[in-house]
């Protein structure tokens, strides 16, 4: 079993920023510009569709498997020497379209998170498949679990089934619905007694739509230790696994929690 408390600090840089309509490479340069300023970050967080804005033309947009995007992801997570990621509109090799979350690692290796719910408001779900799995990654000993924008309203996608240390939401959601967000945000860290670190980007979209930021990193009791509201630029917050240790075997509500199936 492990010692969660003997892991090191774990050093996040979240980008909260605007994202260019439909122009990848514009959105691939403004992001290079910026991960100037992530040097030192073991996890290095990008919005939800960073090269596109939440977009439903799919079909137009969508990148193959280890398009540019994956590419470029790659070499950025080499030349930082740390995991960037955030998710890109994908076309698979049975030619569906995933809203798909790329985890790039310095040593080249690309693993991925499907989303799960797709935002049927905005029609998500008629032009995209949704994923099938969760899945958690580990950095630095630390287990990270990834999930996209609209999977923070379902609760039970988010419970805890693994140990998760960190749950990481990456999004485009929308100023008109800023309540939910910071109030369901602090509620997915409590119930899982788990950090939860989540990224949003601000400015209007080509469809109109505003987005008021509020990136933002919480502790396992749901209290804030970074909050971006709308500023437009790299933050930078470190993790204490002791810290987190030493509150679950406080206080092990865990233990109690109901088991259950996803299907």
């Amino acid at each position: 079993m492990r010692d969660l408390s003997q892991l090191p600090n774990l050093n996040l840089a979240l980008i909260q920023t605007t994202l260019a309509w439909h122009d990848r490479e514009a959105n691939l340069a403004h992001f290079e510009g910026l991960l100037e300023q992530a040097h030192g970050a073991d996890l290095v967080v990008l919005p939800e569709m960073f090269t596109t804005g939440f977009s439903m033309d799919a079909e137009r947009l969508a990148e193959p498997e280890q398009g540019p995007s994956h590419k470029w992801l790659k070499a950025q997570a080499r030349k930082l020497e740390a995991v960037v990621t955030g998710s890109v509109i994908v076309r698979t090799v049975d030619g569906s379209h995933r809203n798909r979350l790329l985890w790039a690692r310095p040593d080249g290796q690309v693993l991925h998170y499907d989303k799960r719910h797709l935002f049927r408001m905005a029609g998500e779900h008629e032009h995209y498949t949704p994923g099938e799995r969760q899945v958690q990654f580990e950095l630095k000993g630390w287990r990270i679990r990834p999930l996209i924008c609209y999977d923070l309203r379902f609760p039970v996608w988010s419970r805890d089934a693994q140990d998760t240390d960190l749950l990481l939401y990456t999004a485009n959601w929308p100023a008109a619905r800023r309540q939910h967000w910071n109030r369901l945000l602090p509620a997915r860290a409590i119930e899982n007694l788990c950090y939860v670190a989540a990224v949003n980007r601000v400015g209007t979209d080509g469809k109109g739509f505003a987005y008021s930021g509020d990136s933002q990193v919480l502790d396992f009791q749901g209290e804030v230790l970074l909050g971006a509201a709308e500023a437009d630029g790299v933050l930078h917050v470190a993790l204490s696994a002791a810290d987190l240790a030493a509150y679950r075997t406080r206080f092990p509500a865990n233990l109690d929690a109901d088991t259950f199936d996803i299907h």
